[in-house]
């Protein structure tokens, strides 16, 4: 450690090299980066946003935790999802064995904005068709529709073949079609 202290007073630019050739510092900055994502993924698999918080916080922990077993050069983004999958699914067990106080607000006592009656009624449609859908098809289209993320990325996450992804988008987005048009 002395080593360390004693070459960056002597080339205050080592640290800055250091800095960028740590695979642990560049992941750091990448668990960073990813956390708005992590974020709108958790929410949308949770729908509340202050579980939602706690979710992406006990993913992140434990991925600092256990960066040493992510592979630099391999898709964090993947490997973040996977952890924050997993630790939905901890907390799943968990609420199984002991049940949570649900202080959520009513959805009849959720305050709306108003927008454009129009734009309002679409909407509602397609939240309420894409919440009759399986959770698979919910799932899947949420990661590449929604989160805009590549086949090979949501079959990363979800631990699937890539042609999985791809037929079961084709039939998600064929299920909140027809749901939409009243099927």
């Amino acid at each position: 450690m002395t080593e360390s202290i004693a070459r960056h007073l002597i080339d205050p630019d080592q640290r800055s090299r250091d800095r960028r050739d740590d695979p642990n510092r560049n992941a750091v900055d990448g668990i960073v980066q990813e956390m708005p994502r992590l974020r709108r993924y958790a929410r949308r698999l949770i729908g509340d946003a202050d579980r939602a918080d706690d979710l992406v916080h006990d993913c992140v922990v434990r991925a600092l935790d256990k960066l040493e077993s992510w592979q630099p050069g391999t898709n964090l983004r993947a490997w973040l999802f996977v952890i924050l999958r997993n630790c939905l699914y901890d907390q799943h067990r968990r609420s199984k064995r002991r049940p949570l106080v649900d202080d959520e607000i009513p959805d009849d006592q959720v305050p709306r904005i108003s927008g454009g009656q129009e734009d309002r009624v679409a909407l509602d449609e397609v939240e309420t068709a894409f919440a009759r859908l399986g959770e698979d098809h919910q799932e899947i289209l949420y990661l590449v529709a929604i989160e805009g993320r590549r086949y090979e990325d949501a079959a990363g996450t979800l631990h699937i073949p890539v042609g999985t992804v791809r037929s079961r988008l084709s039939r998600a987005r064929e299920a909140l079609r027809d749901a939409l048009d009243g099927g």
